[in-house]
């Protein structure tokens, strides 16, 4: 199982230096949110990811998620293309629907309905995938209208790996998850969203009976253990910062690197 540290986009020089951090301390991923309006401060998680690549050479890169309806699938891939090469092939494209919808959509006049960022994510998908593979594009849908061919194809073959993030227990983000390489798989609770549990993990990696190579991304709770996790099928185990905690606390539980676990004998 592989460990990644998630946080959210708000110092920039910071975040350049934690990622540096957790590569030098034995992280396999940094991943950005991907937000425009959620916080009182948000960066742009490309630029800050960019830079991130010219300063590391192992740490796999990218966003944990990016709201795709809100961004032109052409331009996105363009930006998960550049920073593939600028990293040598380490870009994952996280993907999912952004919440909240009325910071994120409704408060740039653009449509805050889920359903609809939903259909726009399926329809785009398709899209990304053969931009970021360099392949021609002609299509003709609800929301996209592409007849083109976009260059350079990404460095890694056949593209870089796509997670769709998911609510455990609705189907239609598990199917979108299927057609990708992952999936981010999230639960709901009186409070939102939570981490999944190792049985609501284990569950929902029966149900979906993903191909050899599909990636489950986890992320980290406080009530039960990495090996817990392994044992339900992550591949990917995810931490993210206390809500609570301050910079210092971020740095120093990227410093102390990740809770390393035996592989599981299947």
């Amino acid at each position: 199982m592989r460990f990644g540290i998630s946080v959210p986009n708000t110092d920039a020089a910071t975040l350049v230096e934690l990622a540096v951090a957790a590569e030098r301390s034995g992280w396999d991923g940094f991943f950005l949110w991907d937000h425009i309006n959620a916080f009182p401060v948000n960066f742009d998680p490309w630029v800050l990811l960019g830079a991130m690549a010219a300063r590391t050479s192992r740490v796999r890169l990218g966003t944990l998620v990016t709201p795709v309806p809100r961004r032109r699938p052409w331009k996105l891939a363009k930006e998960v293309t550049t920073l593939d090469h600028l990293s040598g092939g380490r870009a994952v494209l996280g993907v999912g629907l952004g919440t909240p919808p009325h910071e994120e959509y409704a408060a740039f006049g653009e449509p805050a309905d889920q359903r609809t960022h939903a259909a726009m994510l399926d329809e785009a998908l398709p899209l990304l995938d053969r931009f970021l593979r360099g392949e021609p594009v002609d299509h003709d849908g609800e929301y996209y209208h592409v007849h083109t061919q976009l260059g350079p194809p990404a460095v890694q073959r056949p593209r870089p790996p796509i997670w769709a993030a998911a609510t455990i227990g609705r189907d239609g983000p598990l199917r979108r998850a299927l057609r990708c390489d992952g999936v981010f798989p999230l639960a709901l609770s009186p409070a939102g969203l939570r981490p999944a549990s190792p049985d609501e993990l284990n569950d929902l990696v029966a149900a979906l009976d993903a191909p050899t190579g599909f990636d489950v991304v986890a992320a980290l709770g406080r009530d039960y253990s990495p090996s817990d996790l392994e044992a339900a099928g992550a591949t990917w185990a995810i931490e993210g910062p206390d809500p609570e905690g301050s910079d210092a606390d971020l740095r120093a539980l990227i410093e102390s690197g990740p809770p390393r676990v035996n592989p599981v004998i299947r």
